[in-house]
C-alpha cells in the first residue's frame, strides 16, 4: 500500500488541505484538539509531512508515471524501471506503473483519467507510440512527456532512443558479410500499437536489398503471432521450411536463446549448422555465447530520468532527443558459411 498524501489525511481527518498544513508548518494558529486529530490520521495512514509541505509549496506531487506496453518483468522494462528509479528516487519520487497499455482499453482508461487527476509530474513512455489524441491529453496536465525508445520524438518532450532500424541492418550486414546464402528473419507480428521493435524488420530488409546483386542470397521474414508463445511459433515456422536456413537474424534475444536450444534438439547446431545472432544483449546471452546486438535501457532510463529532472525544474535541455547505436557483440554462434560443415 502507498504512503497516503495530504488529500487523503485531510479527507479522513474531516478537515481543509490548509488546516493540514497549518497542523504541521503553523500549529499555534491550529486548536489542540483539530491538530492532535490531524496528527493522529496522519500516522495512521503513514503520512509524510516533509515531502507534501514541499508538494504544496511547489505544486509538485513528487510522483512520476511509467507507461509499458507489456508487463514490468520482461527485461527491457525492468532494466529500464531499475535506471529510472535510481535517479528518481534520490530525488524524492515515487513512480506510479501502468503495465498493458497495449489494450485499447488500458489506454482509454489511463490518457482519459490522468488529466482529471493531475496525480504525476512526468510521464515516461516505454517503447511505444502515443497518438495525437493522447499527446493533447497528456498535455493537459502540463507535465513533460519523455519517451525511451520509442518508435519516433514527435509529441515528446524529451526521448533517448536507439535506432532499431540501423541496428538491425548492422546484424544482417554482419551475416552477408559471413557469406551466409539463405538468411531468415523471424519475428513477431506488428499488432495495433506502434513498437520501437517492428521498426527492425525494414532494418533487416533494407540490409538484404542492398546485398542483392552484391551477393548470392536468398533472404525471407518469417512473422509469428505476437504473444507467450512467439518464439515456439518461430520454432515451428523454422522447421516447416523446405530448406532450413543457413542464417538466422532474430528480432530479439528473447527469440533467439530459446530457438538456439530447442533447435538442437531436432539435430540443427550453432554454429556447425547456421549462425544465429540476437538483439538486445539480454540475461543468458552470453551465458549459451549468442553473437547480439546491445543496447543499454538501464542507462537509458537514467538518462530519461535526468531529463525529466531537468524539465521538471523548468529549464531547458540541451540535447532533447537522443538517438544511440545498438553495438554488435560477436560471440560464438556465427562463423562465415565457408567454415560450416
Amino acid at each position: 500500500m502507498g504512503k497516503a498524501d495530504i488529500y487523503q489525511v485531510a479527507k479522513e481527518a474531516g478537515v481543509s488541505i490548509s488546516t493540514v498544513s497549518r497542523a504541521f508548518t503553523r500549529p499555534e494558529l491550529v486548536s489542540a484538539k483539530t491538530r492532535r486529530k490531524v496528527l493522529d490520521v496522519a500516522d495512521k495512514l503513514d503520512f509524510n509531512i516533509f515531502r507534501s509541505a514541499t508538494a504544496l509549496k511547489s505544486g509538485q506531487t513528487y510522483r512520476v508515471a511509467m507507461l509499458m506496453n507489456e508487463e514490468i518483468t520482461s527485461w527491457f522494462n525492468t532494466q529500464t524501471f531499475a535506471g529510472i528509479e535510481s535517479v528518481m528516487h534520490p530525488a524524492g519520487y515515487d513512480i506510479s506503473l501502468f503495465q498493458h497499455i497495449d489494450t485499447a482499453a488500458n489506454r482509454h482508461e489511463f490518457f482519459t483519467d490522468l488529466p482529471i487527476r493531475r496525480n504525476v509530474d512526468a510521464v515516461f513512455v516505454a517503447s511505444f507510440a502515443i497518438d495525437p489524441h493522447e499527446v493533447e491529453q497528456l498535455q493537459r496536465i502540463h507535465v513533460p512527456i519523455i519517451g525511451i525508445n520509442t518508435p519516433s520524438s514527435e509529441g515528446f518532450d524529451a526521448t533517448i532512443s536507439i535506432d532499431d532500424e540501423k541496428g538491425m541492418y548492422t546484424a544482417a550486414q554482419h551475416l552477408i558479410n559471413l557469406g551466409h546464402k539463405h538468411i531468415v528473419y523471424p519475428c513477431s507480428e506488428a499488432a495495433g500499437l506502434d513498437s520501437s521493435i517492428d521498426a527492425r524488420a525494414q532494418g533487416f530488409i533494407n540490409a538484404c536489398k542492398d546485398a542483392e546483386g552484391k551477393h548470392d542470397i536468398n533472404w525471407e521474414v518469417l512473422s509469428v503471432p505476437r504473444g507467450t508463445a512467439f518464439a515456439d511459433s518461430a520454432l515451428s515456422a523454422l522447421l516447416a521450411m523446405d530448406e532450413f536456413p543457413d542464417a538466422i537474424c532474430c528480432q530479439m534475444d528473447m527469440m533467439a536463446i530459446p530457438l538456439v536450444l530447442k533447435l538442437e534438439r531436432y539435430g540443427h547446431r550453432t554454429p556447425r549448422d547456421y549462425s544465429i545472432v540476437g538483439f538486445d544483449d539480454s540475461p543468458y546471452a552470453d551465458t549459451i555465447n549468442l553473437t547480439t546486438m546491445r543496447q543499454d535501457p538501464y542507462a537509458m532510463g537514467r538518462a530519461a530520468a535526468n531529463k525529466a529532472l531537468t524539465l521538471i525544474s523548468g529549464k531547458t535541455l540541451y540535447d532533447p532527443h537522443e538517438v544511440l547505436e545498438a553495438q554488435l557483440v560477436p560471440r560464438s554462434t556465427d562463423i562465415p558459411f565457408g567454415e560450416m560443415a
